[in-house]
């Protein structure tokens, strides 16, 4: 079986992309002295080097390779060798041209960028195919290798092909998911405006129509897009594998949900050795570092609770975003250092050596263009000399208080067109609800709808618009446990192809919550209403309200004006040894704060109100110990209660009672005991 860590490495990874092919080879050792200096443990290499690879067809040029991979064993650093397979050479479009995707508006792109692909082509797959078996023949003994990175960012910046060849694989797509022709007109709800099939060559790709489409068609192609991508890494990884067994394979997740909308990374990562991610802080003027906290915890999750690496992100600013602002002082590590708390077996860049050319000549690196003498080479390696002085936490797993449901079918499925309000939108009722918990201090494990959630005291559903039968049971029997259930409006509608459960609105859903539904009714565009509860607890919404009749369930709080006037809000459900709460509008997260702490009352989750908001604490644990890491993004000293003696891993300083972190920083402390 192949290794679920990069092989090689004793302590945790720190590096970055390494692109010496945009560089005269005068300057690789140089490169190779500045590696050791700054502490840097392994790279990425050969990403997209497919057209130096295999300069023509069936034409392949090792040898700078060769000497690249020989340079980074001499001096002690560990490769993660990538397929280039994101970016094929000029020449294979120029035989090819059918390889390059198409839009749902019938557009065909053109070569000149990266992830250009249809990845039904035929043409494409057999390329592909054939330059990973070169390199795995090549290199799979190489003492420089770690793992295997195939590919690059799947998804990104094309997820979906509309053309011919996509259409004939789409309809053996349907034929092995439902059978018979009849079977897709049942699911599909063909009977509505006649779009019937009577056979499968009669189906196409929802390509762009008149007005809205059917709705389980888009929802069934985003499924086999996903799919498809996910059939062109199994056939790099198996290649692999079969010709270098031992050494793991991945590929490069992005799992916020601020940057990759189009992969079930519940399926991806069930098929890498080993889940790693890229991720970017989104300058939008949000709270970066609580984005970053969740796009950490969902990959830890995704991983299954295993440890992780986080593979791409960046020392100061992007280039990519409409304002590309450069990071504070200290920020890098505290970056670096919370994907680490939250999980990841060490932190990587993009990229080693700023580029000069090309279209990210402005997105920051490890060594910028300002040289050795800029303070992000100072932070650079003054941070990897952190990130070596945890190498004993390596295999350890970061401790979870709660857990929150996530579902990207459901996510697919509620961004369709004509929807009751366009302003519900799942990713802020998750980005919001995971907030509201982040300034709990709770620590959030994301699970599926049909995951064993035994383990957690309280399960939080900011989204779940399609439950299945299968995740419906799976609540019921959670709360009927003893569990503590909060979930947010809209939720439980509808089945997995996009059709209305029978009954009531919440469909699924109503029995654990214990009330129906009997009409939505979205707020205009700036329209609130108060909400009222106990202790004369005032609350606002806006964008969403319901019609709720209780059947089972107490109300809480009561809406206090608008059309629901007089209606629960939120109501709470006895089920069994359990509780299940339900809020029928849409909360800020401070709001929510008010439920949230009746809901973590009732499912007896400890918090801990003495630390200050901004301030994150998480726990790693394993055989080597216990790490508490704690994390401070505001401008002051904070005061972080431990509960035990321990000594601090980058000072080395001993810390008991109270542990005191500046302004911007980040200690671990390794617990006695």
């Amino acid at each position: 079986m192949p290794e679920t860590t990069p092989t090689g490495l004793t302590g945790l990874a720190f590096g970055g992309d390494y692109n010496p092919e945009q560089w005269p080879e005068t300057v690789w050792r140089e490169d190779m002295a500045l590696m050791r200096e700054a502490g840097v443990t392994m790279v990425s290499v050969g990403i997209f080097s497919w057209a130096l690879l295999e300069p023509s067809p069936g034409t392949h040029d090792f040898g700078w390779l060769d000497r690249v991979m020989d340079l980074l064993h001499e001096n002690g650093i560990r490769a993660d060798l990538g397929t280039p397979t994101v970016a094929p050479p000029a020449w294979f479009y120029r035989a090819h041209p059918d390889a390059l995707p198409v839009t749902a508006e019938g557009v065909r792109y053109e070569f000149g960028s990266r992830g250009a692909i249809c990845h039904s082509n035929t043409a494409y797959r057999e390329a592909s195919a054939a330059i990973t078996e070169q390199l795995a023949r090549r290199y799979a003994e190489h003492p420089a290798l770690a793992m295997w990175h195939v590919h690059n960012e799947y998804g990104v910046p094309v997820s979906a092909c509309y053309c011919e060849s996509c259409a004939a694989h789409f309809r053996v797509w349907l034929r092995a998911a439902y059978g018979s022709v009849d079977a897709v007109n049942e699911a599909w709800g063909t009977a509505f405006w006649g779009q019937r099939y009577g056979s499968f060559e009669e189906i196409e790709p929802p390509r762009v129509t008149p007005t809205v489409g059917n709705p389980a068609q888009a929802l069934d192609y985003r499924r086999f897009a996903d799919a498809t991508l996910r059939e062109n890494f199994v056939r790099e990884r198996d290649i692999l594998h079969r010709l270098a067994p031992g050494t793991p394979v991945t590929t490069n997740f992005m799992t916020a949900l601020s940057q990759c909308d189009s992969l079930d990374y519940w399926a991806w990562g069930r098929e890498v050795d080993l889940v790693t991610n890229d991720h970017y802080l989104i300058t939008d003027g949000r709270r970066t570092h609580v984005n970053l906290a969740m796009a950490a915890d969902l990959t830890r999750s995704v991983a299954g609770g295993a440890p992780w690496l986080l593979l791409e992100h960046s020392t100061s600013g992007v280039n990519w975003q409409p304002r590309n602002p450069a990071k504070a002082p200290g920020q890098m590590a505290r970056n670096s250092l919370a994907h680490v708390a939250r999980g990841s077996e060490g932190a990587l860049f993009f990229q080693w050596r700023q580029s000069r050319r090309g279209a990210e000549k402005f997105h920051s690196a490890m060594l910028p263009h300002a040289g050795t003498d800029s303070r992000v080479w100072r932070e650079v390696v003054e941070l990897g000399a952190s990130v070596g002085e945890l190498a004993s936490l390596k295999s350890t797993r970061t401790v979870a208080d709660v857990a929150m449901l996530w579902d990207w079918h459901s996510w697919w499925a509620q961004s369709l067109q004509w929807r009751p309000s366009e302003d519900h939108d799942a990713r802020e009722r998750a980005d919001t609800f995971y907030e509201a918990l982040y300034d709990r201090h709770l620590t959030v494990d994301f699970a599926h709808p049909e995951a064993d959630l035994s383990a957690y005291p309280l399960v939080v559903v900011p989204a779940l618009y399609l439950a299945t039968e299968a995740a419906a049971l799976n609540l019921k029997e959670y709360v009927a446990q003893g569990g503590t259930l909060l979930v947010s409006y809209f939720s439980g509608i509808v089945d997995e192809h996009d059709a209305v459960h029978p009954g009531p609105c919440p469909g699924a859903l109503r029995d654990v919550l214990g009330l129906t539904v009997e009409e939505f009714s979205p707020l205009l565009d700036g329209r609130s209403v108060r909400i009222t509860g106990p202790g004369g607890t005032e609350l606002t919404g806006d964008v969403w309200t319901e019609f709720v009749v209780p059947r089972g369930a107490e109300t809480v709080w009561t809406y206090a004006d608008g059309l629901t006037a007089g209606r629960p809000a939120v109501t709470r459900h006895r089920i069994g040894d359990g509780t299940a709460w339900y809020v029928s509008t849409r909360l800020t997260a401070r709001d929510l704060d008010a439920l949230l702490a009746d809901a973590c009352a009732d499912a007896g989750v400890t918090e801990r109100p003495e630390l200050p908001r901004d301030v994150e604490v998480v726990t790693r644990r394993g055989g080597s110990g216990t790490y508490v890491f704690a994390i401070n993004h505001t401008e002051s000293e904070a005061k972080v209660p431990l509960d035990a003696h321990g000594t601090e891993l980058l000072t080395g300083e001993r810390a008991a009672g109270r542990l005191a972190v500046p302004a911007g920083a980040v200690r671990v402390v390794r617990l006695d005991g």
